[in-house]
């Protein structure tokens, strides 16, 4: 390809005085409680034991909002330890704990319940634990936001159920590790509901049990690690399609549940599932769940990356609830939710955060590949102006990253500031096939694997062979954007970055005298001889500018 590409209409940034801050890198002092950091920190009593195994066996009552049931919990022990957290979410309650038979003594803090464990826990054996649970669990306020259990109904009237739990914790339905550095290697699904309902939860089916009391039992196997908010629960009257599409690593099953009604319009709607997957093995490498096959599931909220068994709640319309986010034209051209969601199994399925502080590599990572989508089906151009048009939507109200070790996330500006952070990276490399590979080789670095924002940074900054220390500390831990200003006087160009770090001097490309041109801004003024009095910053980077 070219050594470079340019948009041909340059769009001039001017800079919104509301958010320019005196100092980026410093967050609001925020006061957390004694619960946060019992969810968001690896405690002593998570820290010994490593998860190998989970069997959720639990029944559903849609007409009393009930449920029941109990939670395996294998582990191997990594450290002599004796007491074990496990997180369980008010109104539920653990009813007991048991290790082979024997009930154990659990002392309640909240959220978090420490077992006290009687065998010997000696360092490398396999052990489990059965932690038994009932009650009327949380519901979504606003799924997926505010998540819980959505207990809806159909228009025929009939029970419409799903969870969805990022964030707030899967605790708040299921007892488990509730902290993402550790996920479990395989996970059992059994779900027991009312007969003529069907449950569709992660991985592939096994088996469905008929009961004399006019329930029946799915059971799920997911054979893959998998993080706890990944795992769902959705009831419902569907019906079933599929289709096989050909992959990198040979026949993939993509499985298709919706409710009865929408079945037709469903087979010709979904067909953006094959052209994403196609679009994405290529940029990000193979799709990372094969043994667990794809399954895209209505639900009654607008949707969630649940690992191969993604939600959907677009309600059949093109762009997000059929608007174009990016306010270009090209967001209608895809389902976003199908594009994102399911985009999600690469940045936040394969390649998770350890912390919730680093949400932007599951978010930026997945706003940015929506462009990628738009590139590979229609052109660069497409991706490009789409990356730019989201771009706008930036706040700049705190930084991407958020607090460690309370479970909390920085500011949502991690979709669409991040996404533009990453396509400006883009542009800095300069080798769009390098830039492929870098994105596969984080697919295939990090499989199956939690990560860190370090972990992430160092990698791009290895691969990419450009120091991004600077450039990651001002878009990723400060709220200001870049800013160039600049003067023209006598064919002189006098320039300079404002609203930056320290040391921060990332290039960007400009229009100038009818030819395109690297520029070097620093702190300190700079000048160059120009003919012409007027200079066009390319888009694709994310500064701003302004015109003294």
């Amino acid at each position: 390809m070219n050594k470079f590409f340019y948009i041909v209409f340059f769009v001039l940034f001017t800079v919104p005085l509301s958010t320019i801050h005196a100092q980026g890198l410093l967050q609001a002092k925020e006061n957390f409680t004694r619960q946060d950091t019992l969810r968001g920190t690896i405690t002593p009593e998570r820290e010994w034991w490593d998860l190998t195994y989970y069997h959720l066996d639990i029944k559903v009552n849609p007409d009393e909002k009930f449920i029941s049931g109990k939670n395996t919990v294998q582990y191997k022990v990594l450290n002599n330890h004796s007491v074990m957290q496990i997180d369980l979410q008010a109104p539920l309650i653990i009813t007991k704990v048991t290790q082979n038979g024997k009930e154990l003594m659990v002392k309640h803090d909240g959220n978090a319940h420490f077992i006290t464990l009687s065998e010997p826990q000696n360092v490398g054996n396999i052990k489990s634990i059965d932690v038994y649970y009932e009650g009327h669990p949380q519901e979504a306020k606003n799924a997926p936001w505010d998540g819980g259990f959505s207990w809806k109904k159909d228009n025929n009237g009939n029970h419409f159920v799903a969870t969805s739990c990022q964030g707030l914790g899967a605790s708040v339905w299921w007892p488990n590790k509730d902290h993402m550095y550790d996920e479990v290697d395989s996970m059992q699904i059994s779900v027991n509901i009312p007969k003529g309902l069907t449950n569709i939860s992660n991985g592939r089916l096994r088996k469905i049990e008929e009961h004399n009391d006019n329930t029946v039992t799915s059971h799920w196997f997911v054979s893959n690690p998998i993080n706890n908010y990944g795992v769902n629960v959705n009831i419902g009257d569907y019906v079933h399609f599929s289709e096989s599409f050909k992959g990198e690593k040979g026949p993939l099953d993509l499985n298709y549940y919706v409710l009865r009604d929408n079945l037709e319009k469903a087979k010709i709607h979904f067909q953006d599932t094959p052209k994403m997957m196609e679009a994405f093995e290529y940029w990000l490498g193979p799709y990372p769940f094969y043994e667990d096959g794809f399954k895209l599931v209505e639900v009654p909220y607008l949707g969630m990356e649940h690992q191969s068994s993604i939600t959907y709640g677009n309600k059949y319309l093109k762009g997000y609830l059929g608007r174009d986010l990016s306010k270009t034209g090209w967001g209608l051209k895809f389902d976003f939710i199908i594009i994102h969601e399911a985009g999600h199994e690469w940045f936040a399925n394969n390649i998770t955060y350890k912390d919730i502080a680093d949400m932007w590599i599951h978010e930026g990572f997945t706003a940015y590949i929506e462009s990628l989508y738009l590139e590979f089906h229609y052109s660069k151009k497409a991706g490009d102006e789409y990356a730019v048009g989201k771009g706008k939507a930036i706040s700049n109200d705190k930084p991407i990253i958020g607090h460690y070790n309370v479970n909390k996330e920085g500011s949502s500006d991690m979709y669409n500031k991040g996404a533009y952070m990453l396509h400006t990276l883009r542009q800095l490399i300069e080798d769009d096939e390098k830039w492929r590979k870098i994105l596969r080789g984080l697919n295939k670095t990090f499989y199956h694997q939690t990560v860190t924002t370090k972990q992430i940074e160092d990698y791009l900054s290895k691969e990419s062979g450009i120091d991004l220390t600077e450039f990651f500390n001002q878009y990723l831990r400060d709220v200001r954007i870049p800013t160039l200003e600049y003067e023209i006087k006598n064919n002189k160009l006098n320039y300079r970055y404002t609203q930056i770090i320290e040391n921060f001097d990332m290039p960007i490309l400009i229009e100038i005298d009818e030819n395109v041109k690297w520029l070097y801004p620093k702190a300190n003024w700079q000048t160059m001889s120009i003919k012409s009095d007027a200079i066009k910053v390319d888009p694709n980077f994310l500064v701003y500018s302004k015109k003294l």
